[in-house]
């Protein structure tokens, strides 16, 4: 057996990435039926060669009941992928979250016009 054979190298960081925004798309606000990447919640997204993520994140509104839970939820998740070694999620208010933001796909999912 070949000195490197079984052993699965990390992702490179546009595959690490996508697994990122994979595990985003699969994290909801549970007051909005659409998952936070396509409801427009994530503002910034880096993940650098040495598995650290940056995640630059707002809610719907500054009183949303779940304020402190989507942060945490987002960070737990993202920090179970495999070659992720560090999580920083910021939440920040500016500017602010509007519907003008979402994804085509969650519009139609909440029943609004197309933009």
């Amino acid at each position: 057996m070949a000195k490197d054979e079984g052993i699965i190298p990390e992702p490179a960081p546009e595959g690490l990435k996508q697994q990122v925004l994979q595990v985003l798309k699969s994290c909801y606000d549970p007051e909005i039926p659409v998952n936070i990447y396509d409801l427009g919640l994530i503002y910034e997204l880096e993940v650098d060669a040495g598995g650290r993520v940056n995640i630059l994140m707002t809610l719907t509104a500054p009183s949303c009941p779940v304020a402190g839970a989507i942060p945490e939820v987002v960070r737990s998740r993202v920090s179970q992928i495999d070659g992720v070694k560090e999580v920083n999620v910021a939440l920040t208010w500016d500017p602010p979250w509007s519907p003008d933001r979402m994804s085509a796909a969650a519009r139609l999912q909440l029943g609004l016009p197309a933009m």
